[in-house]
């Protein structure tokens, strides 16, 4: 479980299989993600924004430093992921959840690490 758990961040999301943090080494990957921020959202990204050390990281290599789920779980409760959290599963992480598919898989992850360390 160690080992599953260092891949996990914060709000559940599988660090291995994330584009943010694949980013990195990937410069095609890179430019598809500064794309879809321009196209999506109107945003101009800066190529070097788009890295990650992982929700236990340097904040200032984080692509989303100020992810609301990092802050809480990380910065105020000294957590490594929400399944941790005494109150857990929050009405925010639930609703955060059903944004879209690769959300819904990271709540189940956490739910799958809550029931495993009980």
């Amino acid at each position: 479980m160690a080992n599953e758990e260092q891949l996990v961040a914060a709000c559940g999301i599988d660090c291995a299989d994330c584009d943010i943090r694949r980013a990195a080494t990937d410069p095609a990957l890179r430019r598809t993600i500064i794309a879809w921020f321009k196209e999506k959202r109107g945003l101009d990204v800066d190529p070097e924004a788009i890295r990650c050390t992982w929700c236990r990281g340097e904040r200032d290599a984080h692509w989303s430093p100020d992810c609301w789920i990092l802050r809480c779980c990380v910065d105020e409760k000294r957590l490594a992921h929400c399944s941790q959290c005494a109150d857990f599963p929050c009405p925010r992480l639930v609703e955060w959840s059903k944004q879209n598919e690769g959300y819904r898989r990271a709540f189940a992850r956490l739910q799958a690490l809550r029931s495993a360390s009980r």
